[in-house]
């Protein structure tokens, strides 16, 4: 289950999240592959608070792992709040934005790709209400995707749907839609995303990790067992993208995909009882 705002708010400001991140492709080019990831989950607010407690961790500094703000939002170095505030109100959820945390890889020996960073954004009674889906493809380019959440029980998963409109896998085009099912973290995390085109699903990934306490001593056993994490998780997506080419799988090349839409405010949440599901491997 997900922790309660009073646990959240008594909690330090970065948490470990250790799993893996599995991708099966379906249609023509079946494929599948699993990779061992740690992510961290960062109280915005709290940033400089986590580089002055952990030895081995800075915040827009160089360390053995690392969160510099350059590295998501507006990508310029300067502080992320303003840029989250403003991606909520464009979307309708202001409300959302009095406890900000995000879900991303962190910054090995300076350097980190994150083809997906999640932003969890608290109204100010503690209510998750809101999830920024922050993507980026290995050509430069990044997209915002907002979701609001409908108000359930907190030990259930979040359901939604959005059109692609971002250009990510040379192998897929952009016509289609993102199915998510969200386990928000709180002993463990779960994200499953379909995609879903003319053809049917094509396309399967999903993140799940448990919480680990931090400490210094946590992430010197992070840096031990992931120590070339960054480079795995770069690195794999052109080998998976070889392997995937060899097996016949047609390249698109991204200035001939369609541009992204200009976002438009984000529909009603669809109701539980309609939500799509995605199984979530535990």
């Amino acid at each position: 289950m997900s922790m309660t705002y009073a646990e959240q708010d008594s909690a330090p400001a970065l948490a470990i999240y250790a799993g893996h991140v599995m991708h099966r492709r379906d249609g023509p080019q079946r494929h599948r592959f699993r990779l061992p990831v740690f992510s961290l989950l960062l109280d915005i607010d709290r940033l400089e608070e986590a580089g002055r407690d952990l030895r081995l961790f800075g915040y827009n500094r160089f360390a053995p792992l690392a969160f510099d703000d350059r590295d998501h939002g507006p990508r310029d170095g300067t502080p992320l709040r303003p840029w989250i505030e403003a991606e909520l109100a464009r979307h309708g959820l202001s409300a959302f934005a009095a406890r900000l945390q995000l879900l991303c890889f962190p910054r090995l020996f300076g350097y980190v790709f994150n083809p997906l960073s999640v932003y969890f954004c608290h109204d100010a009674a503690g209510r998750l209400g809101a999830i920024l889906y922050e993507v980026k493809n290995t050509f430069g380019g990044q997209h915002v995707y907002a979701a609001p959440l409908t108000a359930r029980d907190s030990g259930r998963a979040h359901c939604h749907t959005r059109p692609k409109a971002f250009f990510v896998s040379p192998f897929l085009g952009t016509a289609g839609r993102y199915r998510f099912r969200l386990q928000p973290p709180g002993e463990r995390y779960a994200l499953s995303i379909r995609f879903d085109d003319e053809e049917g699903n094509r396309l399967t990934a999903v993140h799940a990790a448990v919480r680990r306490p931090c400490s210094d001593l946590a992430l010197a056993r992070l840096l031990l067992a992931y120590p070339l994490q960054s480079l795995r998780v770069i690195g794999g997506i052109h080998w998976e993208a070889l392997k995937l080419w060899r097996k016949g799988a047609r390249f698109r090349s991204p200035t001939a995909a369609a541009p992204a839409p200009v976002p438009a405010p984000v529909p009603a949440p669809v109701p539980a009882t309609q939500a799509p599901q995605a199984d979530i491997p535990q």
